[in-house]
């Protein structure tokens, strides 16, 4: 009997540690099947994220397009763990200094101005804030900066949105080879109209054509200037400038009644007024904003000796419309702008 009742007891004891080992086997399945979702909520948690402010300086399809094209590349890069903030300056200078005052007060971990006076409120307000230009033509001339090499030195860094402004003296002269006369019209206080205005006088001059600029300082000063210039000359040249662009209609209905035709710096103008352009993709430089500032925010670049980037991709684009109404025969090889 006592035989009996000692095989029944160890026969317990033995089931029992089976259980035991079973009930601590599932649990440790358990817990290795949910380590990596706790490790991957740990990532999700510590991944750091950024605000980003936008300043544009007025709303007009070039711009528009730059920022679109940052945003993009942003967010195809950092996802959800970055918040853009846009706020558009509509033009005028003053009110770009007070977004930029803005950014700065909320602690914002990088700026985007887009336009020259947008870059120089945000430089204006901040040395230490990480900004990341876009549509600024010259960066020397947008910052006073003598001893140019490519980078700015500063807590500055950007696209610049200069087409080849000999491949436009070209375009010109291709276009109208019997004009004697130039007209240059551009704001006088916006320093990256000057610079185009100067270096593509030399290039017009090449080509034999005397070269007159016609500047105005605001946009109530355009149609005065736009009739001076229509007035004198027998084909007109307006670069990349946010006034002249904001003012393109007006341009337009004065130089088109005058029959005198323009060649402008950029597709946004021309769609406007122009004729023809060598025109820059915006989104595309825009875009190439929004990678560099990646690599400013997750990889630690420093702006200061991050050289400006240019565009490499130039289109031969005509306004269609335009070149019916002026009786202009434009070559095959241009495209026609959308519109």
């Amino acid at each position: 009997m006592k035989k009996i009742f000692a095989l029944i007891m160890a026969s317990a004891m033995t089931l029992s540690l089976v259980a035991c080992g079973t009930d601590a086997a599932a649990q440790k399945e358990a817990d290795n099947a949910s380590a990596p979702a706790a490790e991957e909520q740990v990532e999700n948690d510590d991944a750091k994220t950024y605000n980003v402010g936008v300043i544009q300086l007025v709303q007009h399809p070039a711009l528009d397009a730059a920022t679109e094209g940052f945003q993009d590349a942003l967010k195809e890069k950092l996802g959800d763990n970055v918040t853009v903030t846009i706020e558009n300056a509509s033009g005028d200078s003053a009110t770009c200094a007070t977004i930029a005052n803005t950014f700065v007060s909320d602690n914002v971990d990088l700026i985007m101005a887009n336009a020259t006076p947008a870059l120089q409120a945000a430089e204006t307000a901040t040395s230490t804030i990480p900004i990341v230009g876009t549509s600024v033509t010259d960066y020397a001339s947008a910052l006073d900066i003598s001893d140019w090499n490519g980078s700015t030195g500063v807590n500055v860094t950007g696209t610049s949105d200069l087409a080849p402004l000999d491949g436009q003296a070209e375009m010109l002269n291709s276009l109208f080879p019997d004009a004697k006369e130039v007209g240059i019209i551009y704001c006088s206080g916006e320093k990256n109209s000057l610079f185009q205005a100067k270096k593509i006088t030399e290039y017009l001059e090449d080509y034999g054509y005397n070269v007159t600029d016609y500047t105005f300082s605001d946009s109530a000063d355009v149609a005065t200037v736009v009739q001076t210039a229509c007035g004198s000359s027998d084909v007109l040249y307006v670069p990349t400038d946010n006034v002249a662009a904001n003012a393109a209609e007006t341009i337009n209905n004065i130089a088109v009644t005058a029959g005198i035709p323009i060649v402008a710096g950029e597709e946004g103008i021309c769609k406007g007024c122009g004729i023809a352009t060598l025109s820059i993709s915006y989104y595309d430089i825009g875009y190439n904003a929004g990678l560099m500032a990646y690599e400013i925010l997750a990889n630690g670049k420093d702006p200061a000796t991050y050289d400006i980037q240019y565009a490499t991709e130039f289109t031969k684009e005509y306004n269609a419309t335009i070149a019916e109404k002026l009786n202009i025969e434009i070559p095959e090889d241009y495209v026609p702008i959308e519109e």
